[in-house]
């Protein structure tokens, strides 16, 4: 017999909450939103509809993998970040909320040519772009699979014409100058990994850390950002709570001037800004 939506949340919840997930009753309304195709605001006023077989089946494959900890963001396709929904998979890191200190700190001034190091998904260009209609940018990846995704993500958004996407290990196929230059790179300790929760190991270990202290990307990014940064131009990287200090000394002695470590809207370290001066006799 076909059950309504109500008893089929409660069912995905329990089922969810027995398997450890943290937030079974969010999950269940994700997952069951997802496989009925309603928006998950408008659930509420469907918990009386019956449940479509075909539904069924596809909110059980969800569940299932759900208690793999696969993360929600896999399964239904997508996550939210800074108001808007960005197609997420396998092979980009998932878009998450401190990471919007960073997209923050960038709003704050004027770009016209925007370059993201280790673009994954695009999210945090192509909210750039979003937000400045007059500014065009670049996006660069090893990851060929996470490119393609930056490249869907853009033309959902409608910036095609305005985000361009290619294969760079960081600066090593990157010309030119950049008014704005954005990263959030791979940046957890080898030592931290076995940690993690278990919804990381779905994402793509060479966005989470480089090996050793987490601090490569940030050495390779220190030694390209004065050539490749125009006069006046911003560096904002997103760091891990505990590198604030290691971070700023290196972006200090690569020449960069203005370094500022800046806070989450939880209070923990996570943003570094730096700027090329104007004129390289005047520092601050």
């Amino acid at each position: 017999m076909t059950q309504p939506l109500r008893a089929a949340l409660d069912a995905a919840r329990r089922r969810l909450a027995q398997g450890g997930i943290p937030d079974p009753a969010g999950d269940a309304r994700w997952l069951l939103a997802h496989a009925t195709g309603l928006a998950r605001d408008r659930l509420a006023l469907h918990l009386d509809d019956p449940l479509d077989p075909a539904a069924a089946e596809m909110l059980d494959r969800m569940l299932a993998r759900r208690l793999t900890r696969e993360p929600v963001s896999h399964l239904i396709g997508r996550r939210a970040f800074w108001g808007r929904d960005f197609r997420v998979t396998a092979d980009v890191l998932d878009p998450r909320p401190e990471t919007e200190s960073l997209v923050a700190e960038a709003l704050t001034g004027t770009a016209d040519r925007i370059l993201d190091l280790g673009t994954g998904s695009g999210c945090i260009l192509l909210t750039l772009l979003a937000e400045r209609p007059q500014a065009t940018g670049l996006g660069v990846d090893l990851s060929a699979a996470a490119l393609a995704v930056a490249a869907q993500n853009a033309v959902l958004l409608g910036l095609g014409d305005r985000a361009v996407f290619g294969p760079s290990d960081w600066w090593e196929a990157v010309t030119g100058q950049w008014d704005l230059v954005v990263s959030n790179p791979p940046y957890i300790a080898e030592t931290e990994m076995a940690g993690l929760s278990p919804e990381l190991g779905h994402e793509p270990r060479m966005a989470l850390t480089p090996g050793g202290d987490g601090l490569d990307a940030y050495r390779a990014i220190a030694k390209g950002a004065a050539a490749h940064l125009a006069p006046g131009g911003r560096l904002l990287v997103e760091i891990g709570p505990t590198q604030g200090g290691a971070v700023a000394a290196m972006f200090s002695a690569a020449g960069l001037s203005r370094v500022r470590v800046l806070p989450d809207l939880d209070g923990r370290d996570r943003v570094i800004a730096a700027e090329k001066l104007r004129n390289p006799d005047i520092r601050a």
